[in-house]
């Protein structure tokens, strides 16, 4: 099967609203405007799409997996309603200290979901709001794009942000993307 380049995304901060507290119920799962419909757009441009989370609340005993399913079966029934779908999530629900290969900063998530997809890494972008994405995206061999949502502020001033692109959101960054390839 020939590789086909994607856009990756991390969940919270940029599909829906970040929340100190965790993500923990399917209602809480609140999405960003414009994210769903970004999505949908890159995916009638024949662009590939995965959700690359770290998800630490169930290391951390806050919620379960069936609960983290639960979200996620969530946000594929409001993509549906937005006429869309994404290819795959792949969550790390360590703890951080466990010291797993998946958890971001480290490219795990993202060389899984090239197995298994699958992804031409070096035509593909990590989207992120944290600094960690980034990285992530870098250790991996995409290309990091940062957005302003969620933590996206913050990790601007950090330094592995300096010469990454930033966009106010997702759905700019899928417009910029989308012009640059037609």
């Amino acid at each position: 099967m020939p590789l086909r380049p994607a856009v990756l995304l991390d969940r919270d901060g940029v599909i829906n609203q970040d929340s100190a507290d965790f993500v923990r119920t399917p209602d809480a799962l609140i999405p960003l405007p414009g994210s769903l419909d970004a999505i949908r757009r890159l995916k009638e441009a024949g662009w590939l799409v995965a959700v690359c989370t770290n998800q630490s609340g169930v290391g951390r005993g806050l919620y379960s997996l069936n609960d983290l399913q639960a979200i996620h079966c969530r946000l594929r029934q409001l993509l549906a309603e937005h006429n869309t779908s994404v290819d795959g999530i792949y969550a790390c629900p360590h703890h951080p200290d466990d010291g797993c290969d998946c958890r971001k900063p480290k490219p795990g998530l993202l060389l899984q979901a090239a197995r298994e997809l699958p992804i031409d890494l070096a035509a593909s972008f990590m989207v992120g709001d944290a600094g960690r994405d980034l990285e992530a995206g870098i250790r991996a061999g995409c290309s990091p794009v940062l957005v302003l949502t969620g933590k996206g502020r913050q990790t601007r001033q950090e330094p592995v942000a300096a010469s990454i692109p930033s966009y106010d959101c997702l759905a700019d960054f899928v417009d910029s993307l989308l012009k640059r390839r037609l």
